[in-house]
């Protein structure tokens, strides 16, 4: 580090600090290895020095994820330190053993597989931070106007794009305590804009199975959509309350909500490009949620008609756009359909057409991948739907580690195919492993 030999990360010093979580000594430390004067940072990352001295001194509200990201980098903090100081678990080293002894035949405690996951990427007290905001918000770090606070939520969903869902919950809390001070005035675009804000929240929570907090995040979502008047917002915000009432089992309700917000969309006469996109991503929705009702028929026909509404849509997503799909995406959610009904023959032959090239960030190339991975241990084939989760893990490891659904099934196929190559390799790269019993 400029001059320096390895910076002294296992010095006395630096180890108190990291385990203080001292965010602000620590790039002090970091800055200070490289000869950096506080100006000299701030030119390396576009804040200002006394807006650096604010980080290292830990003042309250001094910084947000974005700025920390952005400042650990310039100053060479490796990810293992940052992760540390986020309270960010190293990795767990995954150990794979066979079953102890020769188990009674007809004994299923015996015979049975003990499987233990080596835990949710996303620490604990980050959810706790969440959830006490979501009870009593912070006040805001900082004055922001619109256009910062759609940057951030941008920068948030490039998060949540790369499965990246650490940074993008450790933000959450300013990021809604900033959204709510800048909607104060009662502006529309300021309600759509925090009505985004708790739908990527809902999301988030939604995919790591924190679902009694994403039923507030989205009901907030629907509330300020609803004072947003904006038919798009209110279809995304009743898409991602759909999500929370089906993880609920409550799908003939999520069902109607979907249906409604669609029904409200196209009553647009979808004249703008950004309508259009939103009533095709409504419409996959409504046909999975008739899907996952049992509601085969329909939802086949609603599969189809969001085909028919895509092919008119880009192949790549506008960026921007509240709701986009494109195609394949559409084809994705055939996947699903057909894997809801229970055909999963049906959703892997949808599936061959796709490929992730497709699919331009990693949390939806690692979703073709988990989708198909359903598909094949719907069908039996624990080979199959081992690799496939393997190849979901390289694209997004999140994907595979923190949905329950997905560890779930690594668990099953453990359980149940213990000798298969493709298994072992899968819990040794997920981090499970099975102790005999």
């Amino acid at each position: 580090m400029g001059g320096c030999d390895a910076h002294p990360w296992v010095s006395v010093r630096a180890r108190e600090l990291i385990a203080a979580r001292d965010v602000g000594g620590v790039v002090r430390l970091a800055r200070q290895a490289r000869g950096w004067r506080q100006i000299d940072l701030g030119k390396h990352t576009g804040y200002s020095a006394s807006t650096i001295s604010r980080l290292e001194t830990g003042r309250r509200g001094s910084f947000d994820v974005g700025m920390l990201h952005r400042v650990t980098r310039a100053v060479g903090i490796p990810p293992e330190v940052l992760g540390a100081l986020l309270g960010i678990p190293a990795a767990v080293p995954a150990r794979v053993t066979g079953i102890i002894g020769r188990p009674a035949e007809g004994d299923p405690v015996r015979r049975r597989v003990l499987i233990t996951a080596a835990g949710l990427t996303v620490p604990q007290w980050m959810l706790a931070r969440l959830d006490d905001a979501l009870v009593l918000l912070p006040p805001p770090a900082r004055p922001t106007t619109p256009s910062e606070i759609a940057g951030r939520l941008a920068q948030a969903r490039t998060w949540f794009d790369a499965s990246d869902l650490v940074y993008l919950l450790a933000d959450l809390p300013d990021l809604l305590a900033t959204a709510h001070h800048a909607a104060e005035n009662g502006d529309p675009d300021a309600y759509t804009r925090l009505a985004a804000c708790y739908d990527l929240a809902t999301e988030a929570l939604s995919k790591i199975g924190h679902y009694g907090t994403s039923r507030i995040t989205a009901d907030r979502a629907t509330i300020f959509a609803e004072r947003s008047g904006s038919p798009i917002a209110m279809a995304a915000a009743a898409r991602c309350l759909s999500i929370v009432l089906r993880h609920e089992g409550r799908h003939q309700i999520a069902d109607q909500i979907t249906l409604e917000a669609t029904t409200r969309l196209e009553a647009t006469g979808l004249i703008l490009p950004a309508q259009s996109a939103a009533y095709a991503q409504m419409l996959c929705t409504c046909a999975y949620n008739a899907a996952q009702a049992a509601d085969r028929d329909r939802a086949l026909e609603l599969i189809a008609e969001a085909e028919r509404a895509a092919a008119r849509l880009p192949e790549h997503p506008v960026a921007g756009q509240l709701l986009t799909v494109t195609p394949a995406q559409v084809t994705l959610y055939r996947v699903g359909v057909h894997w809801s009904l229970g055909d999963a023959g049906a959703a892997l032959n949808a599936g061959r057409r796709l490929h992730p090239g497709q699919f331009p960030t990693p949390e939806r190339r690692g979703r073709l991948h988990t989708d198909l991975a359903r598909a094949w241990w719907q069908w039996g084939k624990p080979d199959q739907a081992a690799r496939a989760l393997l190849a979901a893990h390289r694209q997004a490891p999140a994907e595979v580690r923190d949905r329950p659904s997905m560890r779930a099934i690594v668990s099953d196929l453990l359980e149940r195919h213990p000798r298969v190559a493709s298994v072992r390799e899968l819990a040794v790269t997920v981090g499970h492993h099975t102790i005999g019993r």
